[in-house]
């Protein structure tokens, strides 16, 4: 078998092609350390089809600082461009340009401000702002688009099924549906939206959780394959895990043999002073057998006992069982909330694919260069109005009403200062008709929501841990209006542009169309 080092796939050269042509390019013509900023932004929050998200939560940066802070032109990289020929056969990049990238090819020019991980973020407003020469800002587009929009899709995707979840726990069993090491990728960012915990056994590791799960079905059909039986499974799983027995019952018949036979195993693990922890439901009709279940736990003495729910789940399912068990639960004498409560999905391929919004859209867009020592903003026009990003060197502030409510994202120039204002225009992103007035008066709190990460190679930024990011998000949501919470058809939250941005990009506008 041929050895094939990969590395360089993971490394520097995870970009696409044409983040190296534009980059000779730049250096041909001299521009390549001229400064430059660029915007990672989303248009749209993701969309499922018949239900939408009415917010996005970000995660990914520390993985993408990460990335940067290693990732280096090195001689096999560069050996690998030298190779490169034109359709004329000629070198497709010079020797000159790859001398340059052995000295100076990394990121260690850059910096990077962005709103942190497991905050709560909107359409439009920048989650990270890269700010220096402009070739190595260029060449950092296609990985920090493959981290960012990912984990952020994911982790948004976990948050709305946390909400609908409620107490409940939420277990992350996507790793065997994820694509391939993303799945790693996708583990961590469910962690952040709000799963509490994964299978996945590594990312458990470093994150600092232990992993979750039980067992599958092959091992009930290995031990009937050798003329045993489905107790005789249960028993040894029991046997090998007296403390952590928590059994999967729908091999054979759920109510009419796993349920029994699981319960036959909990007495005995009782009577030797263990504590059974669970049944596991993975096929029919889950809110039916989740009453049925708790009928036979409750009448045999384990109303403690847990139940997972696992098989293509998602936040609308989830949200279909509790709906059922709340209507149903009565007729067969089972509290419906203390079922609901006690309840722990298992959800996999509908998270870590998100399904029905597989991509979050997001674009990175230059929108400033320095000119004279100054910040210049840089318009890019479109036919759609909506898809025109918001130039110039910018910062971003959350507004707060009186009830601690977030009412608005607002984006101004970096030398702005919302809260030293009496009053502030807050114009729509790209329809000039639409406008409000807000008061400083009738506002709780004015956020700064962009912190700066990385710069010159080193990243004193305190990252958070994931309990901290937790918390974060959980107080954001809090925070956020119902509606804008809402699971199907969400109010939108209000994302403005301050007076002096609008009249910017309205100028900026006007130049580009006359020429």
């Amino acid at each position: 078998m041929n050895k094939i080092d990969y590395s360089s796939a993971e490394g520097i050269l995870f970009t696409d092609q044409y983040e190296l042509t534009m980059a000779q390019l730049y250096f041909d013509q001299n521009l390549h350390e001229n400064e430059a900023q660029f915007d990672y932004f989303y248009r749209h929050n993701p969309d499922y089809g018949h239900h939408q998200a009415g917010f996005a939560v970000a995660a990914g940066l520390e993985w993408l600082i990460k990335w940067l802070h290693h990732a280096t032109f090195q001689d096999k990289e560069l050996d690998f461009l030298a190779r490169q020929k034109s359709r004329s056969g000629k070198a497709l990049f010079s020797g000159k340009f790859l001398d340059y990238l052995r000295k100076y090819g990394d990121f260690k020019s850059l910096t990077i401000k962005a709103i942190p991980e497991g905050r709560v973020v909107h359409p439009n407003v920048p989650l990270v702002i890269v700010q220096g020469p402009l070739m190595m800002a260029q060449i950092l587009e296609t990985r920090l688009l493959n981290i960012m929009n990912y984990q952020t899709l994911i982790a948004t995707k976990a948050a709305r099924l946390s909400l609908v979840a409620s107490d409940s726990v939420v277990l992350e069993f996507g790793a065997r549906r994820g694509a391939d090491k993303g799945a790693n990728a996708g583990a961590r960012a469910a962690l952040i939206g709000g799963a509490d915990f994964t299978s996945n056994t590594g990312i458990s590791h470093t994150l600092g959780l232990p992993p979750k799960g039980t067992h599958a079905h092959s091992m009930v059909q290995a031990y009937l394959s050798l003329g045993m039986s489905e107790l005789d499974a249960f028993r040894a799983y029991a046997e090998t895990y007296p403390d952590d027995c928590l059994l999967l019952v729908d091999t054979i018949d759920t109510l009419n043999s796993g349920v029994p036979n699981a319960i036959t195993v909990f007495e005995e693990l009782r009577e030797k002073g263990h504590k059974p922890v669970g049944i596991r439901l993975d096929s029919g009709d889950l809110a039916f057998l989740a009453i049925q279940v708790e009928c036979m736990l409750e009448k045999a003495g384990f109303a403690d006992v847990s139940i997972v729910l696992s098989n293509q789940l998602d936040e609308m399912v989830i949200w279909q069982i509790q709906s059922q068990i709340r209507n149903e639960a009565k007729e067969y004498g089972v509290d419906a909330e203390k079922l609901i409560r006690k309840l722990i999905y298992g959800v996999g391929t509908r998270l870590i694919t998100s399904k029905g919004s597989p991509a979050l859209g997001g674009v990175y867009k230059l929108v400033a260069l320095k000119d004279g020592g100054d910040w210049q903003p840089v318009i890019k026009l479109s036919e759609s109005a909506a898809k025109i990003p918001i130039p110039g060197n910018k910062q971003v502030w959350r507004l707060y009403d009186q009830k601690h409510r977030a009412i608005a994202d607002v984006i101004g120039m970096h030398d702005e200062n919302p809260q030293k204002e009496d009053e502030m225009d807050l114009h729509h992103p790209y329809d000039a008709n639409k406008k409000r007035i807000v008061k400083t008066r009738d506002l709780k709190t004015i956020e700064s929501l962009l912190q700066t990460v990385y710069k010159q190679g080193m990243s004193d930024y305190d990252w958070p841990v994931l309990s901290d990011m937790r918390e974060k998000l959980k107080s954001d949501v809090e925070r956020l209006y119902p509606g804008v919470r809402r699971l199907i058809q969400p109010h939108r939250y209000h994302v403005s542009l301050t007076r002096r941005m609008f009249q910017t990009k309205e100028h900026l506008i006007e130049q580009a169309q006359s020429q």
